[in-house]
């Protein structure tokens, strides 16, 4: 065999053994990426989100035509959401987009309406009762004070810490509840996310990548930009919602229980979740499980709702107060109605007189009687199942309410949007509807970053 071959052959067996070593180290980043990122659930793709940013900018487009406060953050949010989807069409991170639909769907309107704009209802009923509530020990005007719709306050006690700020004192942008029912929905939420984390926070640099990922893609949606930017008091009350779901994931009932507390002192919204999460805890863990989280609801509901109204229930005309505000203004039968109302079939029904109102609170007490015996005779097996079957009572609720209006849909359409960005009970949560929906995008939107 001459020397050419021989070198041949030698060549030819080294570059094998190159190559072979070149795909074990291949193989060894590809495993070592695996383990990585172990246990993190998936995330919508690219194409998804795209798909939800458009969608939010048709919703801000119509919106505009609905004028004040509601057509103003629909102005900005409109044009935030149009460039986030384009960026998210040509480009491939992360960050500018979402800047785009923080900067366009929250920051620049909420500041905006807060310094060019009168104050809202929501706005003013706040303030007007933490002032009343510094007075005179309770948020609840009497009747002879009852001059208008926004002398009503139809939340609950705990509600009224939003408004303290500007009751004590402090003027401008601090001072407005806005800023504080943004921040702590920002908290509750980033809170949620965290608690449902594969790992710690702060030992996981992936799970704080996402974290701030899921934090900005919910804080940007329409179901929570819009109602922190025009005042609505919804949003603490459904981040609180969310927190109470993720640390029932995690099996921390009790404390579910605490936060759970948090919000139904702020509205009686937030009592569905009692009832159901308790039926979910006495199937999948004991009844004492049940118990303990539904005595920690209840309990410190009780024990916030006094502290932040010790005087509501001093006197008869103070509890005569209470019900015309909590009870009476809601259902509609008080002297001034409330301007929110929408043309579904519960305020359609009460509009036809006496006879229609009673028949819109009857058809509610029937469906909650038949939620209660979905609720008895199937009961929800996780939290998952629970949160699904509290975005079913909502609608159902909110639809047949006489003095309804579309903006308390946020509560289900929260809930659907908090199961899809968090996992199942296998870790990773099912997106083929979403990615169906998103397969007719154009090639080079479809991306398969993550976060």
């Amino acid at each position: 065999m001459d020397s050419e071959s021989v070198t041949g052959a030698d060549g030819a067996r080294a570059t094998g053994q190159s190559l072979q070593a070149h795909l074990a180290r291949e193989d060894e980043h590809q495993h070592a990426a695996e383990e990585a990122s172990a246990g993190h659930f998936g995330l919508p793709s690219r194409r998804a989100m795209t798909v939800w940013f458009a969608a939010f900018t048709l919703y801000a487009g119509v919106t505009i035509l609905t004028g004040h406060a509601d057509g103003t953050w629909a102005a900005w949010a409109c044009g935030g959401y149009a460039v986030t989807t384009i960026l998210l069409l040509v480009t491939r991170g992360w960050v500018v987009p979402l800047a785009a639909a923080v900067g366009g769907a929250l920051i620049a309107p909420l500041f905006w309406l807060i310094t060019n704009a009168a104050p809202t209802g929501e706005v003013v009923v706040i303030s007007q009762s933490a002032n009343y509530l510094l007075k005179h020990g309770t948020p609840y005007l009497p009747q002879s004070l009852l001059t208008s719709w926004t002398s009503y306050n139809p939340y609950l006690p705990f509600m009224q810490i939003f408004g303290l700020p500007r009751a004590a004192g402090l003027a401008g942008v601090l001072g407005d509840p806005r800023i504080w029912t943004t921040l702590l929905t920002i908290v509750a939420l980033a809170a949620a996310f965290a608690v449902v984390s594969p790992h710690r926070i702060r030992d996981c640099q992936q799970c704080r990548s996402r974290l701030a990922w899921l934090t900005t893609v919910a804080v940007v949606s329409p179901v929570i930009a819009f109602p922190l930017s025009v005042g609505v008091t919804d949003p603490p009350v459904i981040a609180l919602t969310c927190l109470t779901l993720a640390l029932a994931y995690r099996g921390r009932l009790v404390w579910a229980g605490l936060v759970l507390a948090l919000a139904c002192a702020m509205k009686t919204t937030a009592w569905a979740v009692i009832p159901v999460l308790a039926v979910m805890a006495w199937v999948r863990y004991s009844a004492r499980v049940a118990a303990r989280f539904t005595a920690a609801a209840i309990g410190l509901t009780v024990i916030l709702a006094a502290a932040a109204a010790p005087a509501a229930l001093a006197s008869a005309s103070a509890v005569n107060a209470v019900k015309q505000n909590l009870v009476d203004y809601p259902l509609g039968t008080t002297k001034y109605k409330t301007p929110a109302q929408s043309p579904l079939p519960g305020h359609l029904i009460a509009e036809l007189g006496p006879a229609g109102h009673t028949a819109a609170v009857a058809l509610m007490v029937i469906a909650l009687a038949a939620f209660a015996a979905w609720l008895l005779l199937r009961p929800p097996r996780d939290v998952r199942d629970a949160t699904f079957r509290l975005a079913v009572l909502y609608a159902a609720l909110f639809t047949l309410d006489p003095s309804t209006r579309f903006g308390y849909y946020a509560y289900p359409l929260a809930l659907l949007g908090w199961l899809a960005l968090t996992p199942a009970e296998n870790g990773y949560p099912d997106f083929s509807w979403l990615t169906g929906l998103a397969a007719r995008l154009p090639h080079g939107a479809r991306s398969r970053a993550r976060p």
